[in-house]
C-alpha cells in the first residue's frame, strides 16, 4: 500500500522565466538571478526524476512572474484535483494556464469559484486530514468551498491559522511522512499539530521548514545544516537544494512542484 501523502509517481514543475526578477515578494531582498534560477530548478527536477517519477515540464510563462511556483494553482489528492482561487491578483491568471494540464491527466477537475480565495501554498495534506492555513492569501470563504469539494471524496478539512508576517502556513512547516511533520517553534506552539509527530527546524534555520518528501528523498534547501544533520539522524534521505533564488520570492521546495 503506497502512502498518498508522500509516495508519487507524477510531479508538474514550471521552468522560471526572465519575467521572475518581477516576481511578488513580503520584502525586498534581492533581484532573483535567472540563471542560477534556472540551474537550482534543474537540480531540483533531476532531483524528483531520481525517485523513478515522471515530471511534467511546463515552459515558462513571461506574463506570470510567480509562475514556477506551481503549487499555488491546484491541489492535487488521489481522487481528483482543484484549481485554486490565488490571493494575490497578479497570480489569478496562471489557474488558466495550468488548467489543460491537470485535466489531462485527471479525470476529475473542480474549481475554487470565489468569492474567497485559497492558494495551495496554505494547504497540508497529512496522513489524516488536510490542514488549511488562513494567511494573507487564504480567507475564510476560501477554505469553506474547498471543505465542501473535498468532503465529496471523503476528507476532512481542519482550518489552522498561519503566523502573522509568515506569507503560506507550508512557508512554516511540511511533511515528512504520514504522521511526521516538520514545523519551526513558532508555528508548532500555536498547537496545530497535536497528536502528530513533530520535529523542529533549527534556532534561526526557519526557512528550512518548507522541504518536501518525495518518495524516497526529502528536498530541503540548502545552508541549514543543523536541520539538515537532524533529518539525517532521523533516518531521512535528504537532498539539498540550492533555493537562494527562490527565497528572495518567499518561495521555498513546496512551491515549486505539484505530486500526485
Amino acid at each position: 500500500m503506497t502512502d498518498p501523502t508522500y509516495e508519487f509517481s507524477r510531479a508538474i514543475t514550471r521552468r522560471p522565466a526572465a519575467s521572475i526578477t518581477d516576481g511578488l515578494r513580503a520584502e525586498d531582498i534581492g533581484t532573483p538571478d535567472l540563471g542560477r534560477m534556472l540551474a537550482s530548478h534543474a537540480h531540483y527536477v533531476e532531483t524528483l526524476k531520481k525517485t523513478g517519477a515522471e515530471v511534467i515540464e511546463l515552459a515558462p510563462l513571461e506574463s506570470y512572474p510567480d509562475a514556477v511556483f506551481v503549487e499555488d494553482t491546484t491541489l492535487c489528492l488521489p481522487q481528483g484535483a482543484v484549481m485554486m482561487r490565488p490571493g494575490a491578483p497578479s497570480r489569478m491568471g496562471e489557474v488558466a494556464e495550468m488548467e489543460p494540464t491537470i485535466r489531462g491527466v485527471y479525470d476529475e477537475v473542480r474549481q475554487i469559484a470565489g468569492p474567497g480565495h485559497i492558494e495551495g501554498g496554505d494547504i497540508l495534506v497529512t496522513g489524516r486530514e488536510i490542514l488549511v492555513g488562513r494567511s494573507d492569501r487564504t480567507d475564510a470563504a476560501g477554505v469553506t468551498e474547498l471543505t465542501e469539494i473535498v468532503s465529496d471524496w471523503g476528507h476532512t478539512v481542519r482550518e489552522v491559522f498561519t503566523p502573522p508576517g509568515v506569507l503560506h502556513f507550508k512557508t512554516d512547516c511540511s511533511l515528512l511522512d504520514g504522521e511526521t511533520i516538520l514545523s519551526t517553534k513558532r508555528l508548532d506552539a500555536s498547537g496545530c499539530f497535536e497528536g502528530y509527530r513533530v520535529l523542529h527546524v533549527a534556532e534561526g534555520e526557519e526557512a528550512a521548514a518548507n522541504s518536501i518528501r518525495f518518495n524516497q528523498f526529502v528536498l530541503a534547501p540548502a545552508g541549514f545544516p543543523r536541520t539538515t544533520e537532524m533529518l539525517r539522524q532521523n533516518g531521512y534521505d535528504v537532498v539539498e537544494i540550492d533555493n537562494v533564488e527562490c527565497a528572495k520570492l518567499d518561495g521555498g521546495m513546496s512551491c515549486l512542484s505539484l505530486r500526485f
